[in-house]
């Protein structure tokens, strides 16, 4: 043992669901743990990605090390290509979690200047002081893996996402031999998945999605169309096989679909069975009830496949009554709203909709309460830190750990940013690190602030009112009535008495200005946007973006 320190740095998803990135740092080196997004909310207008601040890397990018992958969702990989292009360092993961982040890093091109570098479930990662043997674990995504980070200051269990999954399709296990080993000599720290501690009893196995998934194969009379997460290929390989069985043929729709079954089939992670795939052009010679369609837009994105499908817009395929709708996939919290709009839209078109809220299609990835216990009491961990939820999933973990005997004072709930001390025998938080959330917007040239973004939402919840305003540069009198444009503010009927209003204001406020003032266009506009906002304020109640225009002529 060393009276050095350890410091672990959670820079997202702590907190918040997403952004899943953390970094970990020993003396003059620094490990990052994945490098997840977050997809925006609807009051995040134009906002197309949320990932996070890395100006802490950035600053230390010197020391980094290794950036090491636990799987390939996008809320753990989808940084991964904006921290890589001010932080150079190797990348590691499984061939599948490496495969699936080779498009997104070619997209933005960073590929050919990063190294990727595959790695093994038992295999150790050297990295000097401290070394990582990752870990197999069972998930909604196949080739996840834990983390043993093997310090001078002691064992540190980092579990990824993760469920207890006792038949998963591919039949890799959790390895609960090599959980149980380091158990034997010792867990400093346990940092384990809270995404679903306020969930009781166990989260059922992929399997038990495929007996009712099945079930809709036996009774629709019509084409089955699969909505699904481009990336769970244990859920695509149930409908593959599900097809085969029943003589059906599918047709991919959706480029990101097409290209994450493309990488999975390469690797050797994916069964297709013989002649079950189909393209566009032979799907249109097959009868109804022997087509699946296996699409993106499970939540309802307005240019994915399924909202097409749902608004009758698709190009090659159309809804009909009697074909069902499967919605194999999660709602994301923020997304119901759109999830709902498309329902609506497909039963308009007489299909029948399967979904969670009535049907199994789709089950968690993340362990539910007892699996969290179990894992708390494979591993025995000295000190105990819940991660990835928000705030009341994390504290929710705090009070399993209590249930099976970790004592209050060993169990840490930190949140983003916070900077985690870590000696043999101790844990403790000491200060936090500079930490927030950037804002992309994929068509733009550039990041989006946060006061860009504040301006969109302001302009959404109050509107615009423009207002403009001549000045004679020669005698500093106004010329003519100003003229004011409104938008999204008020009705034009009932809001004119009020822009009458508005209007004098501006012609008042314009001739109780000095000469001087009236000379200056810019402390003219802040005087007259000062006066209107009060009186807008005053009259109506609301706070409309004022934008004064003064022309001098």
């Amino acid at each position: 043992m060393t009276d050095q320190t350890l410091k672990i740095i959670p820079l997202g998803g702590l907190g918040e669901f997403g952004m899943n990135s953390m970094a970990v740092c020993y003396d003059d080196s620094i490990i990052v743990i994945d490098a997840g997004l977050l997809f925006p909310k609807d009051d995040l207008l134009g906002v197309d990605l949320v990932i996070p601040d890395f100006g802490y890397l950035i600053e230390n990018k010197e020391k980094v090390r290794a950036i090491v992958l636990t799987h390939a969702h996008e809320d753990h990989i989808g940084a991964l290509p904006y921290l890589l292009k001010d932080v150079k360092a190797p990348v590691y993961g499984t061939p599948l979690t490496l495969g699936f982040a080779r498009g997104r890093l070619s997209e933005h091109g960073v590929l050919d200047e990063t190294e990727l570098i595959s790695i093994q479930p038992r295999e150790v990662l050297d990295l000097g002081d401290i070394k990582i043997e990752f870990l197999r674990m069972t998930h909604s995504i196949a080739d996840c893996i834990g983390l043993v980070l093997i310090t001078p200051v002691g064992n540190v269990i980092h579990s990824g996402d993760f469920k207890l999954d006792q038949s998963p399709p591919n039949r890799n296990m959790t390895d609960y031999a090599r959980i149980s080993h380091f158990a034997e000599q010792g867990v400093l720290a346990l940092l384990s998945d809270s995404t679903n501690s306020e969930r009781p009893g166990y989260t059922k196995s992929e399997n038990y999605v495929r007996q009712h998934i099945e079930q809709i194969f036996y009774t629709c009379t019509g084409k089955i169309i699969v909505a699904c997460f481009a990336s769970s290929i244990h859920r695509i390989q149930i409908i593959l096989e599900l097809a085969h069985k029943f003589g059906k043929r599918v047709v991919l729709i959706g480029r990101s679909m097409k290209q994450n079954i493309a990488i999975a089939s390469d690797l050797g992670y994916l069964d297709i069975p013989e002649g079950v795939m189909t393209d566009i052009a032979e799907a249109n010679f097959l009868s109804e009830n022997e087509l699946v369609i296996l699409s993106t837009g499970s939540q309802g994105e307005p240019m994915a496949a399924l909202t097409r499908l749902a608004f009758g817009k698709h190009k090659d395929f159309t809804v009909q009554e009697n074909d069902a709708i499967i919605i194999s996939a999660r709602v994301i919290p923020g997304n119901e709203s759109r999830v709902s709009r498309l329902i609506n839209h497909f039963c308009r078109r007489g299909a029948r909709i399967y979904d969670e809220s009535q049907w199994t299609t789709h089950v968690s990835g993340h362990a539910s309460q007892e699996e969290l216990k179990l894992m708390l009491n494979l591993t025995r961990p000295q000190f105990f830190i819940p991660v990835h939820g928000e705030y009341r999933q994390l504290y929710a973990h705090t009070l399993l750990a209590r249930e099976v005997g970790i004592p209050r004072d060993r169990i840490l709930l930190a949140e983003t940013g916070d900077i985690i001390i870590m000696q043999p025998d101790s844990v403790y938080i000491d200060g936090k690190v500079p930490v927030g959330r950037r804002f992309i917007d994929e068509g733009g040239i550039a990041d989006l602030d946060e006061f860009v973004v504040r301006d969109r939402q302001h302009l959404s919840e109050e509107g615009v009112v423009l207002a403009v305003a001549a000045i004679n540069k020669a005698t500093g009198r106004i010329e003519g009535i100003p003229e004011l444009v409104s938008r999204g503010h008020v009705q034009k009927d009932e809001g004119e008495s009020f822009l009458t209003e508005a209007r004098k204001i501006i012609i008042d406020t314009i001739e109780e200005c000095s000469s001087e003032e009236r000379e200056d266009p810019m402390l003219l506009s802040d005087t007259i946007r000062a006066e209107l906002k009060r009186y807008f304020r005053k009259q109506t109640g609301t706070r409309p973006m004022i934008i004064p225009v003064i022309f001098e002529i």
